[in-house]
């Protein structure tokens, strides 16, 4: 392999620092983010910036690619640490490492989970990072289906819904009963329910053991899904 040029360590480096000092003002500011705000914190003049990041669209979608890699990455890794035949521990493990992520990284969270920013549309080249978690789910669905753990039930969704999740079976290369894919769906989406309520605050008066809460609605989920115990 031939190593990075100078030039190309030193940009590299001056990117991780900008989406750094990004990241302090998400914290502080929201998706509000300014160019000439960061570069000020940066000691840069303003101009300088644009050579790395044309606009603050830019520097959006790269701090919103690195959210979405990381949540992957916990995510991802929780399920291979379980035992692959206990389906309902994998499940489980998935879901406490995406609220451990975003209990830890709370304003990355709120910029991919949160409300919309305001004329920014996120490229196409969000998506795949995206679908990290929930085809982490789906994996864990398909290998309960392969092994006979997991019975797909005989219900039929009705139309036009099962034919819109058959197509969504098939943008992701999974051949998964209509059906079961959609419990799948409908556990993946209260799941980052329950951790916006929590991270937002909607549930932090009235349920304080916030550990003991999650757990018991994860197990809904599974329960929802089918997922059976180990």
């Amino acid at each position: 392999m031939v190593a990075p040029s100078l030039r190309a360590r030193v940009r590299a480096g001056m990117i991780d620092e900008i989406k750094a000092v990004a990241r302090r003002h998400l914290a502080t500011d929201g998706a509000n983010l300014s160019l000439r705000a960061v570069a000020r914190d940066m000691g840069m003049v303003s101009s300088a910036i644009y050579r790395y990041f044309p606009s603050r669209d830019d520097l959006l979608t790269a701090l919103i690619l690195d959210a979405y890699e990381a949540l992957g990455d916990a995510v991802e890794a929780a399920d291979a640490g379980a035992d692959r035949a206990d389906l309902r521990g994998r499940w489980h493990a998935a879901c406490r490492a995406a609220r451990s992520w975003a209990l830890a990284h709370p304003a990355e969270y709120a910029l991919l989970y949160g409300s919309p920013v305001p004329g920014y549309a996120a490229p196409d080249d969000t998506v795949a990072p995206a679908q990290r978690p929930p085809v982490t789910l789906v994996g864990i669905l398909r290998d309960g289906v392969a092994a006979g753990l997991l019975t797909p039930s005989g219900e039929e969704l009705p139309e036009p819904l099962r034919s819109e999740v058959a197509e969504l079976g098939a943008l992701i290369a999974v051949d998964l009963p209509p059906a079961l894919l959609a419990r799948g769906m409908a556990g993946w989406t209260q799941l980052f329910g329950l951790i916006s309520f929590e991270l937002f605050g909607r549930i932090n008066r009235t349920l304080p053991h916030r550990d003991e809460y999650f757990d018991h609605q994860t197990g809904l989920m599974a329960d929802l899904i089918g997922l059976p115990a180990a």
